[in-house]
């Protein structure tokens, strides 16, 4: 990169964690663990990972980090990927529970049931094939006036952006495309070296 290099964390207290610091450096981007505020303060971006939800909630609470975390995404770019886009999400459905608001999105969490359980499927991001890895994938029902979709699988959004930050109801970090990790290291980036630095 032509600009100093980001720095990105990995939310790491659950989740596949490190397959996403792996494909932030590929990426370009010197990717760090995340478990504590402190650590959260030192970070131009951050990726919230799949897992379980209602378990990260927990973590988040049990770490002080909730609050942090909505803080943080106030002002950086967060990417969250299947329980991190449930995360993002203003509303969540099936069961409702708390989120950070941090992107206009209803989201349905187990929304595919036994049939998409895992599933590689083909896809097309901003006109380009792709393919998409899921596994129990939540589906996003509603995407505010200000959410851009860059792809779709069937009528459902499954890559949206707003504004600094993205969501994925797949794992980009599981299939062969870098350009969705690409993409938001540059974006990162961007925002960093626009600020003359974090």
């Amino acid at each position: 990169m032509s600009h100093q290099q980001p720095i990105i964390g990995v939310l790491a207290l659950q989740g596949d964690f490190e397959a996403h610091r792996k494909a932030l450096e590929r990426a370009g981007a010197k990717a760090v663990e995340v478990r504590t505020a402190a650590e959260l303060a030192g970070v131009d971006g951050l990726v919230i990972p799949g897992g379980e939800s209602t378990t990260m909630l927990k973590l988040l609470d049990r770490e002080n980090l909730f609050e942090p975390l909505r803080r943080f995404g106030e002002t950086k770019p967060v990417f969250g990927t299947c329980a991190g886009a449930i995360l993002l999400a203003s509303e969540v459905l099936h069961p409702a529970q708390p989120s950070l608001g941090l992107m206009d999105l209803t989201i349905e969490r187990n929304a595919y049931g036994r049939q998409l359980d895992s599933r590689i499927v083909p896809l097309e991001i901003e006109g380009r094939p792709s393919e998409a890895v899921f596994i129990r994938a939540p589906i996003i029902r509603r995407v505010g006036s200000e959410v851009k979709v860059l792809a779709k699988y069937g009528n459902d959004p499954v890559l949206v952006e707003q504004g600094r930050h993205t969501v994925a109801t797949f794992h980009p970090e599981l299939g062969n495309d870098g350009r969705i990790h690409r993409q938001f290291v540059e974006k990162v980036a961007s925002q960093t070296n626009g600020q003359g630095g974090k």
